[in-house]
């Protein structure tokens, strides 16, 4: 499985924002874009604060990119997913987001199981989580409303978890779902709404990318 190993705040940095990859990283002095919010390579400091007119395709482009690097997906298979939400009903935009927030890790990380999607995805993918009462290591798994997903019993001995209520509990659920955080559990209660997306992606300027 294809998986990005470089640094993650040359993503942050590249976007020209914070992306929160790093989790409470991001919100402490030690995040490196607070240090060098400049775009990364030889020219990013030269050209910093400096107004460029960005084409149509360069504006597609970032959007495209800037949705893959927060979900944390290759290129091949978030294409792959855009396939999908285009045969699906309903507004292929909302279809791919509503697609992505449905990732087996994203949801781990949305109801506050993990600190971000990085270590979402790591936890998955050592088997820490089952779904439906079922061993679930697969984080691009796509999950549908009424699954239940629950920390497994013999990972709830681990130090991690033992003291991941404590934190968990600083850390919002999505309003589409539910969670228990006594008994390290959850429950997808419903497709999101566009409104309940992150706001700063822009859907449509990815529809148009792959409509070319």
């Amino acid at each position: 499985m294809a998986r990005y190993t470089d640094s993650v705040c040359k993503l942050c940095r590249r976007e020209g924002e914070k992306l929160y990859l790093k989790g409470a990283r991001c919100f402490s002095p030690k995040c490196a874009f607070e240090k060098r919010g400049f775009a990364p390579g030889q020219h990013g400091k030269s050209h910093q604060g400096r107004a460029e007119r960005e084409s149509d395709y360069a504006r597609q482009l970032r959007a495209k990119q800037r949705a893959r690097r927060v979900y944390g997906i290759m290129e091949r298979q978030f294409r792959r997913y855009f396939g999908v939400a285009l045969r699906q009903r309903g507004v292929t935009g909302t279809n791919l987001l509503q697609t992505l927030e449905l990732r087996m890790d994203n949801v781990v990380f949305r109801m506050g199981l993990a600190e971000n999607r990085s270590q979402a995805r790591q936890l998955v993918n050592h088997g820490h989580f089952k779904v439906n009462g079922r061993r679930a290591d697969i984080p691009s798994m796509i999950l549908q409303p009424g699954d239940v997903i629950n920390v497994s019993e013999s990972s709830k001995n681990l130090t991690f978890f033992k003291e991941l209520p404590d934190l968990a509990e600083k850390r919002p659920c999505a309003v589409w779902m539910d969670r228990d955080l006594k008994g390290l559990s959850g429950r997808v209660l419903r497709l999101p709404e566009r409104a309940e997306i992150d706001g700063s992606l822009n859907e449509q300027l990815i529809v148009e990318y792959y409509s070319r």
